[in-house]
């Protein structure tokens, strides 16, 4: 009986030890998850779980039409920027953090809310705030130790590429009284807690897009008129310049510190400016809308305004709806942020990071 005993120990030990091992192992060497955070440029549905309004929603046609054939809760008429990357990276569309469901998060989870801001105010009760989006990331890295144990969730963490699109929603809600120069502190303020807090977590490699020239949006030439709202793209170039300080400050105080600068405000200016050179054959009238340039953000007939136009082309137009570029716009982002060179992404282009198999315990 005590040699049955002393073998079921050995037994139990040498099993747990394989476990362990395969554990440790169940990855492949040169894996790379993708976590992604923001708005709605990134969004893939997570707000279709949410109580919030169809404002804040595109789970109804034609958004999806293009490339999924029906609407998956992206602000498009198909893919997103992470939707590319991932591809290019070869892992899997990564899946929004809030469906409904037990799954994995070794590839990754895209917590982005369409609407939501880096400051808890902007869309409150409507979006998934960054700082929520925190909180959900702390706990999939708890389950990910749970699931292949410290060392190993350490290592996913520490390798994975963390993209971030923050910010516009808080400048469309921006408090007049407040300076733009105080205001921008505020919104990368908050962004630098969130950086700090994924990279307590192991996160190293980070990619954001700048900010579009939110002046030049189609529902916003239909406020003004026809001419971007020169206020709001002003802002947007004072972020886009604050925002690269602060990951020049952070890469100085944070060791192993990484990042893909994307310069969208500038792809999307030269799209605006010379639409033909691009593609497109409209980069002024949004294709899923109403009114003047499409700007009445009436696409779908969901969001107050039942009756809209839809072009027969999504991928003539630079614009899919009064807000959001077409799929195609989106496509060539994701490849220049993937593999662009120092004149429009720095220092790192994506597929660097990804590339890069450094592991900082």
């Amino acid at each position: 009986m005590a040699n049955l005993s002393a073998s079921y120990i050995s037994f139990l030990l040498c099993f747990t030890t394989c476990i362990n091992l395969i554990s440790s192992h169940y990855l492949p060497e040169n894996h790379v998850a993708l976590f992604i955070f923001g708005d709605s440029l990134f969004d893939p549905g997570n707000n279709n779980y949410i109580n919030t309004t169809a404002d804040f929603r595109a789970n109804f046609y034609p958004y999806g039409e293009t490339f999924f054939k029906c609407p998956t809760g992206r602000f498009s008429d198909g893919r997103l920027i992470p939707d590319f990357i991932a591809q290019f990276a070869g892992l899997p569309i990564i899946p929004t953090y809030l469906q409904p469901g037990k799954r994995k998060f070794t590839d990754g989870v895209n917590f982005a809310s369409g609407g939501a801001g880096a400051l808890v105010e902007s869309h409150q009760g409507f979006v998934v705030d960054l700082e929520t989006q925190i909180k959900y990331f702390n706990k999939v890295e708890k389950s990910l130790r749970q699931e292949l144990g410290d060392a190993g969730a350490k290592k996913l963490m520490s390798k994975a590429v963390y993209l971030i699109s923050i910010g516009g929603n808080d400048y469309f809600t921006k408090n007049s009284s407040v300076s733009d120069e105080e205001f921008v502190s505020m919104v990368l303020g908050n962004l630098t807690v969130a950086l700090k807090e994924i990279y307590k977590k192991g996160g190293r490699k980070f990619g954001f897009p700048n900010l579009l020239p939110l002046g030049c949006l189609p529902y916003m030439k239909a406020q003004s008129g026809g001419s971007c709202i020169d206020e709001l793209t002003a802002i947007a170039k004072l972020h886009s310049a604050e925002l690269l300080k602060t990951l020049v400050k952070l890469q100085s105080q944070l060791e192993g510190f990484k990042y893909a600068y994307y310069n969208l405000y500038q792809s999307f200016t030269e799209r605006l400016n010379n639409p033909s050179k691009y593609g497109f054959k409209d980069a002024t009238t949004a294709c899923c809308g109403s009114g003047p340039y499409g700007g009445v953000y009436s696409c779908g007939g969901k969001r107050g305004i039942e009756v809209y136009e839809l072009c027969d082309k999504p991928g003539d137009h630079f614009f899919f709806d009064s807000y959001h570029p077409s799929e195609k716009a989106y496509r060539q982002f994701a490849e220049l942020m993937w593999a662009g060179n120092t004149d429009i992404v720095w220092p790192y282009n994506l597929k660097m990071l990804f590339q890069d198999n450094a592991f900082y315990p």
